[in-house]
């Protein structure tokens, strides 16, 4: 059994959870109670960095935006805090200076979770990407859930359910009729094997009973040194150095919707210079692009046709970082895999992020962070505390999928810190499954303490807004929700069409 002690010495009561226990200081009402800084430190010493960096960070304990059972204004404020002390701690290592103090708002840090949902764009919200056929759907003996954000996804599943291809465009009653002939996990095991995005509801006790939950693992981020040179890699001194944390480091991000979109505009707004990668042959989500953009050039390459490859090849080779967020083994079996890109790029850091983990056997599964809620029994144990007559409660923001995206930045630069130390090539890995596993470790709130609050209104997310031109017209955002002292972080390069920029680096501006 893997357990780690947060403070060892003051330790009462654990929560333990498949082969993970995280031991708690405190409990509260029976319930295990964590604080942001307990979980800050929980990650960043498993991470091996520097235990002295977390006397730099001054977590604002100010407002919790979400109403939930669950911690997750806790998982905001302390994935957010974690990843700028890791920007701070490479700025030091680079610069040689003092390590910076760190500031992160609880209510800032909560806000950016719900990021996509609050910006606008000429004064006005974009639709929302999903469709209307998605959903909970009651089945013969229970419910799904399924995802209908990309078309290809939507009419496997309704080809499974006898409603595509046809004459005319089925609509949401016989979408509901027909989810009624079968079984929750029938339809979930046929949907898997036909590439819909379908899962069954379960409750905790049916998932933990599942192979799958076992094979998630329990500590939301693996970093490990996978060969490469051995001789340390300092990150580049340029101009801007001093200025930005990470000045210079350079980013190929390939990915879509929010989780590894997060991760790479995460390092954007530390400074990195980001090339987001996508495909032109595959569809995208313009209302979730033009938030996640922000801070990142945009490339369009098709990898399947040999030019395009071996310009991404290239830009691997002179990249710091390889982030990718596609099923297992999908752009391994088109020459990406992590000992193909060592060759040609022996100091690299090959980050990935996928639905239900590496191991188990939905590893290869498609999934998004709806789906992992409701597979997962989050949804229903979310229902039960809340005491809803409803079968299912969902998280007040898409959690998973940025808490995933905060994590994966927070190991790619705890990755570099190494490199800068010792060289060598390392991967880093999130799962929304993983994520998941450790919001559910950190416990529930007790019922009495729980407030069923709505969106936050303008009035309290208003003062986290900045407004800047774009290519498609006046955006108003949230800020990044960190602050370093003396160092400069925000979003240098506003959203344009993807595939506006040539797929090369700038120039350096070291000296």
């Amino acid at each position: 059994m893997y357990v780690v002690s947060v403070m060892s010495e003051l330790a009462v009561s654990s929560l333990s959870l498949g082969n993970f226990t995280y031991t708690t200081s405190r409990v509260r009402n029976g319930y295990p109670s964590f604080s942001t800084l307990d979980t800050v430190t929980h990650i960043w010493k498993s991470l091996g960095l520097p235990n002295d960096a977390l006397r730099s960070l001054n977590l604002i304990e100010d407002a919790n935006l979400f109403s939930s059972s669950f911690k997750v204004g806790h998982l905001a404020h302390a994935s957010i805090a974690l990843s700028a002390l890791a920007a701070a701690c490479l700025w030091s290592a680079r610069t040689n200076k003092p390590l910076p103090k760190v500031s992160v708002s609880r209510e800032h840090a909560c806000a950016e979770f719900i990021s996509e949902r609050l910006y606008t764009l000429n004064g006005k919200r974009l639709e929302s990407p999903y469709g209307h056929l998605g959903g909970l759907h009651k089945t013969a003996d229970g419910y799904v859930r399924m995802h209908d954000g990309f078309p290809h996804h939507l009419e496997n599943a309704l080809a499974l359910l006898g409603l595509w291809p046809r004459s005319h465009y089925p609509n949401k009653d016989e979408v509901v009729f027909n989810m009624t002939g079968w079984t929750a996990v029938e339809l979930e095991k046929a949907a898997f094997e036909r590439e819909a995005v379908i899962v069954a509801l379960r409750s905790f006790q049916e998932w933990d009973a599942l192979p799958q939950a076992k094979a998630v693992a329990g500590f939301p981020i693996r970093l490990q040194n996978i060969g490469g040179n051995s001789s340390p890699v300092p990150l580049p001194l340029g101009a801007d150095a001093v200025n930005c944390c990470l000045q210079g480091v350079r980013i190929v991000e390939v990915s879509r919707v929010i989780a590894a979109p997060v991760a790479g505009r995460t390092l954007a707004a530390h400074g990195a210079d980001v090339i987001w990668v996508t495909s032109p042959t595959l569809p995208n989500q313009p209302e979730l692009d033009i938030d996640m953009a922000r801070g990142k050039r945009t490339v369009q390459l098709d990898i399947k046709k040999p030019q395009d490859k071996m310009q991404l090849l290239e830009l691997i080779r002179t990249a710091d970082v390889f982030i990718s967020s596609y099923r297992p083994g999908s752009l391994a079996a088109q020459g990406f895999s992590s000992d193909e890109l060592v060759k040609i790029n022996p100091n690299l850091v090959i980050a990935t992020l996928n639905a239900w983990g590496e191991d188990g056997p939905w590893a290869n599964n498609r999934g998004f962070d709806s789906l992992v809620q409701a597979a997962s029994g989050l949804n229903v144990a979310e229902a039960d505390h809340f005491d809803s007559k409803e079968p299912s409660k969902v998280l007040p923001c898409q959690a998973l999928d940025h808490g995933s995206g905060f994590l994966l930045a927070t190991g790619i630069m705890a990755a570099l810190y190494k490199r800068t130390v010792s060289g060598g090539a390392y991967e880093v890995h999130v799962s929304l499954a993983g994520v998941m596993k450790y919001l559910r470790s950190l416990g529930q709130l007790p019922k009495e303490s729980l407030v069923d609050l709505r969106n936050p209104g303008s009035e309290v997310t208003e003062k986290y807004m900045e407004t800047r031109n774009t290519a498609f017209g006046v955006l108003k955002a949230v800020t990044h929700s960190a602050s370093i002292s003396g160092v400069s972080v925000g979003y240098k390069i506003m959203p344009k069409a993807l595939g506006s920029d040539d797929p090369t680096w700038p120039p350096s501006t070291e000296d």
